[in-house]
């Protein structure tokens, strides 16, 4: 199999993958979101997030919120398959950041 079919593969698994992310019901999202701010207060607690770090993860989540109500409002209060794939992505890279500022050199 050449290089080009074997990547072209990977990227509809990749793909697939996350569309069935994208199949989480709405409680999945909220309970995701509870699980990262109990992350971000136990790096605050323990010292592991500055003070700039837990600002920038704070708004992060906040502008997620208000994205998420915003999607809500457009749908008579139901996120459809795109939203919740949309939402799971950015709370991916939120996660990453949450883990990457919580084991980086910096302390409060």
């Amino acid at each position: 199999m050449n290089a080009g079919r074997m990547l072209t593969i990977a990227t509809l698994c990749t793909l697939l993958t996350g569309a069935g992310f994208a199949q989480v019901p709405g409680q999945t999202i909220q309970a995701r979101k509870n699980d990262q701010q109990a992350r971000i207060a136990q790096g605050v607690r323990s010292g592991q997030l500055t003070a700039h770090e837990t600002r920038n993860l704070e708004s992060r989540e906040a502008h997620l919120n208000r994205e998420e109500h915003a999607m809500r409002r457009a749908d008579n209060g139901h996120l459809t398959a795109q939203d919740k794939a949309r939402l799971t992505h950015q709370q991916n890279h939120i996660s990453h950041s949450i883990a990457r500022d919580k084991h980086n050199a910096a302390v409060r």
